[in-house]
């Protein structure tokens, strides 16, 4: 087997070549250091993402109590609105941490609960 192969204080396993294992390149592993920094500075849009995608759903499932022929309470109101008012109330990753918390599966923030 091959050793580790250090770049830049971090060891890179062998790569398998036809049943080889060879050892990475200090070219090889720059790619893959880059890919890993790209990976985490993108760490804020993926659970942005998430928070979007969680937000509209609640908004969707709630959208009936919204149609003309039904009176909305307040209390559905001012939830719709904080659910909206999300990306400007909630913008560090701190926040978004908070916001994606989960217990059993199942997200612990307030916003997050129905009136």
């Amino acid at each position: 087997m091959s050793k580790l192969h250090s770049y830049k204080g971090v060891d890179y396993e062998p790569k398998n070549v036809d049943g080889e294992l060879i050892e990475l390149t200090d070219a090889e592993c720059e790619v893959l250091l880059q890919q890993t920094i790209e990976w985490n500075n993108g760490s804020n849009n993926r659970k942005l993402a998430e928070i979007r995608k969680i937000r509209n759903q609640k908004l969707q499932e709630s959208d009936y109590l919204a149609l003309q022929d039904v009176v909305l309470s307040d209390a559905w109101k001012d939830k719709r609105k904080s659910w909206r008012d999300i990306p400007q109330d909630y913008n560090t990753e701190e926040h978004y941490d908070l916001l994606l918390a989960r217990t059993d599966g199942k997200l612990t923030h307030t916003i997050w609960e129905k009136p």
